[in-house]
């Protein structure tokens, strides 16, 4: 499992943040933050000063700067974004500390961004392997061609992006710059003032290295970042957006098309959501708490988990605990290498219970997240053979109590059962399941689960020697 979670599984880390327009999308239209009548009306209750005739709003710093005027914007749209990005500094409470590039890209320029910037580096090679492995834990058909099929997706959902490498914001313009694109850009302008005030890639770790080593840190720390986007973008429209570019929005979202997505296996569009769905409630809790400066707080002390971004009442004290697994390169021989190590979190249990490719093997919604709830820490591994295309996947995972360990027993039972017919207590008293090319094997002891996929019983069985 990679360190990009929104499709962590799969990508190295990219600086990209995605689809800001299509996330307040869902949440008009889920009526999780605002209902769809003119004048808006939150469901919680939110206070923000909203600045009178007489209020001066902050003007971003030398604006007028004329090497900083590079993209040649149009006279009356440079308006329209620096007033934007005042409104924001307003509303957020962030100082912007230098001017920020703007670039609008036509949807033909964006393909050719996300082909030649995005995935330049993601071989087909790469993709395969990444198959081999969702396939083995039922979120992908087997051959599934991962690597066009997100090309297609990324080139069809994304509306705006902010490059903390370039320090550039991109935005997908169609016909006029209406209340999508000015929404897209104060989701896109945050992350602006999150980098210049609290650092994205050094700062906050958003970067390839530290997700190497703990990708479910870098997702809690991705959620905090689009959540604060995303709210912040809903408090720009309530207080600024005008009836004009309300209609203008909703008749964008009436009109959107987005058949990749549509066709896309449940559980990418499902972690495509998850920095923006599960992001945006988790800073609408911090915000219930002190406003923006329970926000800022957080920044200084960063979610370490997806637990705490699902239940945000568990942050900031409940941390994961320390999962090791031994090394089995030794055992398995020289034609295999250890793919990825990592924390599979409490988010990717969900989706592996609830979320599988084939309908029939997933588990209802709520079965699943009480199964997951219970999750306190866990290390997977995966191992490939190349020459063979085999693979070996080891998850154990500890709970946070004994029952939690026995709810998630009961749980993966069913699942595994869907998925590859009612097991045989045939390793050691524990359930065990044949799939086409595989043994599956699930182990319980005390609050510990262990969940292991082999090629074959003989090295299962040596596997298991080592957790003896």
């Amino acid at each position: 499992m990679k360190n990009k979670r929104t499709n962590y599984i799969l990508l190295s880390c990219v600086t990209i943040l995605v689809v800001a327009c299509l996330c307040l999308g869902v949440i008009l239209l889920s009526g999780v933050g605002v209902s769809l009548l003119w004048p808006f009306e939150f469901n919680q209750d939110v206070e923000v000063s909203i600045p009178t005739a007489e209020t001066t709003l902050p003007v971003p710093p030398d604006v007028s700067d004329p090497q900083e005027e590079q993209n040649e914007l149009p006279d009356d749209l440079s308006e329209i974004l620096l007033q934007i990005e005042s409104e924001v500094v307003q509303i957020r409470g962030l100082d912007q500390t230098k001017p920020v590039k703007k670039t609008l890209i036509s949807m033909s320029e964006l393909e050719e961004i996300v082909t030649n910037d995005f995935f330049l580096e993601y071989s087909d090679q790469e993709a395969e392997q990444d198959v081999l492995v969702l396939s083995a834990l039922g979120l992908l058909p087997e051959g599934f061609d991962l690597r066009d099929f997100y090309l297609d997706l990324y080139s069809e959902q994304i509306a705006g992006f902010y490059d903390d490498e370039t320090k550039e914001i991109y935005v997908v313009q169609g016909a006029e710059f209406g209340g999508s694109e000015k929404l897209t850009y104060s989701h896109e302008f945050t992350h602006v003032l999150q980098d210049q005030v609290y650092d994205l890639e050094d700062g906050l770790g958003l970067n390839e290295e530290v997700c190497e080593v703990d990708s479910e840190r870098c997702a809690a720390v991705q959620a905090l970042i689009e959540g604060d986007a995303s709210y912040t973008e809903i408090l720009w429209f309530q207080s600024y957006a005008t009836r004009e570019d309300y209609f203008e929005l909703m008749q964008t979202f009436n009109e959107m098309e987005s058949p990749i997505l549509d066709t896309a296996p449940p559980f990418m569009a499902s972690d495509l959501y998850f920095p923006y769905e599960k992001g945006y409630t988790f800073v609408e809790y911090l915000y219930e708490q002190d406003g923006y400066d329970a926000v800022d707080l957080a920044y200084q002390n960063p979610p370490v988990s997806t637990e705490q971004i699902l239940h945000p009442e568990k942050y900031p004290d409940d941390v994961p605990q320390v999962v090791d697994l031994p090394d089995l390169i030794n055992i398995l021989g020289n034609e295999w290498h250890l793919f990825d190590q990592n924390i599979m979190g409490e988010w990717y249990t969900f989706l592996i219970l609830n979320q599988a490719y084939e309908e029939g093997f997933q588990l209802s919604e709520e079965t699943a997240s009480k199964a997951a709830a219970g999750w306190g820490g866990d290390s997977y591994a995966i191992y490939l053979n190349e020459n063979t295309d085999e693979v070996v996947f080891v998850n154990e995972v500890a709970w946070d109590t004994l029952a939690d360990a026995e709810e998630f027993a009961e749980a993966f039972q069913d699942y595994a059962d869907l998925r590859w017919g009612d097991s045989k207590d045939e390793i050691e008293g524990n359930p065990t399941w044949h799939g086409e090319n595989s043994v599956i094997v699930f182990m319980r002891d005390g609050d510990h689960t262990l969940w292991l996929i082999s090629p074959n019983d003989t090295i299962l069985t040596r596997i298991l020697s080592e957790f003896k």
